[in-house]
């Protein structure tokens, strides 16, 4: 157990956080598995077997407030940006059962060549220069690219789409709201969303807005409002934290070149280091809940109505469930990892996200012998749910 005299504090808004959560992680867990901050007014789940526990009991860790704890983000209206991750079953499962069948496996298994072609023209730009920045000339822009195609974004609107959501996430040092930039890049968006609608309404196409708008269950479709608010989560939750993966992917195979030196060896263990890196930094930290009755935990109660963090990033790292994980293995079993939820909130892009990481690693250790990323240059974004950087200087040597 740590033992230190430190007051144990964890506020998510803290710079100092998003630079580093791992050691406050494991004094929370340690000495502190229900933790409370009384000033933000929030519980926090620290150790996997609970993270994990709560993620499956819906009936008393309610989504149906938001995940997130910036009040302007969480209340009764969250769904309206965050669609059916902020919903609880019934409604939940009505609309996860009317989007879904955009993300089948089938689906997402044929998007592989079209992703690979992103991939490649975003890439060989970049490796010509022999110096770029990782997330603003790849990873920034693969992901966007793949959602953009879904949707049928046309290309010039992607740079925007893509300030538009990097806005929606940041915060600045002492801010704790969705700040004024955030509340009118969302407005931003909500009329680029009715126009698409619109358009794909009057002009279906084979976009995953068009079959959106036709999505029939039954005679049950979605309105303009539900497809905007999944189309708010598809901007956010799918690009985001998939670049941000893709960043730690490299950044920490950098940090770590006796296990990068695998996948650049032979190519068929990308998948073994992108999983490593959802389990050792993964982009999406917490997701908050709301508690719709007391809930007794380790000898402290929860009381009905208070909000409650599930800890992913700590889960992660908790010795209980992987052995010495504070060491980057891309040989161990990471069966059961925290990063996509589990039950009915199972992330429906898990599989969309792993085939991104991929396919962008794999492209790049075919080209790329070494790498260095230059330390003075990286920065890391300010954002309460996700972690990962917005600055990633590299050099490589091409094969």
């Amino acid at each position: 157990m740590t033992v230190t005299s430190e007051p144990l504090i964890y506020d998510p808004y803290s710079y100092a956080i998003h630079e580093d959560p791992y050691p406050t992680y494991r004094r929370m867990r340690d000495e502190a598995p229900v933790y409370r901050n009384e000033e933000r007014g929030f519980w926090a789940l620290s150790r996997y077997e609970d993270v994990m526990a709560a993620f499956r009991d819906s009936e008393r860790f309610s989504s149906a407030q938001g995940v997130s704890i910036d009040p302007a983000a969480s209340g009764p209206n969250a769904h309206r940006t965050m669609s059916f991750l902020a919903m609880d079953p019934p409604q939940h499962g009505r609309m996860r059962g009317l989007v879904s069948r955009g993300f089948t496996p089938r689906r997402v298994a044929e998007m592989e060549d079209g992703i690979r072609a992103l991939t490649i023209n975003h890439l060989e730009p970049a490796l010509e220069s022999g110096s770029f920045d990782f997330v603003a000339d790849l990873a920034g822009k693969v992901p966007m690219d793949v959602i953009s195609e879904m949707l049928g974004v046309p290309n010039a609107d992607r740079p925007e789409l893509r300030r538009l959501s990097d806005l929606l996430v940041h915060r600045e040092e002492g801010v704790t709201d969705v700040p004024q930039s955030g509340i009118e890049a969302a407005l931003s968006l909500v009329v680029y969303y009715a126009d698409l609608i619109a358009d794909r309404r009057a002009n279906p196409g084979d976009d995953l807005v068009s079959a959106l708008c036709a999505a029939d269950i039954d005679g049950d479709r979605l309105t303009d409002n539900e497809i905007t608010s999944f189309l708010f989560l598809m901007v956010v939750a799918g690009n985001e934290t998939t670049t941000k993966l893709l960043a730690h992917s490299w950044y920490w195979g950098w940090v770590n070149p006796d296990q990068v030196a695998k996948p650049f060896t032979d190519i068929s263990r990308v998948a073994d280091w992108a999983e490593e890196t959802l389990r050792y930094d993964t982009s999406s930290q917490m997701l908050a809940r709301v508690t719709t009755r007391d809930v007794e935990l380790h000898g402290q109660v929860i009381p009905a109505g208070d909000r409650v963090l599930l800890l992913a990033g700590s889960a992660n790292r908790d010795e209980r469930y992987f052995p010495d994980p504070d060491r980057f293995d891309i040989d161990r079993d990471k069966d059961g990892i925290a990063s996509f939820g589990v039950g009915r909130h199972f992330c429906m892009g898990a599989s969309l996200a792993r085939l991104e990481a991929r396919v962008v690693l794999e492209e790049l250790v075919k080209r790329v012998s070494s790498y260095e990323i230059d330390p003075t240059g990286t920065r890391r974004v300010h954002s309460v749910n996700v972690r990962g950087f917005e600055a990633l200087p590299t050099t490589v040597v091409t094969r």
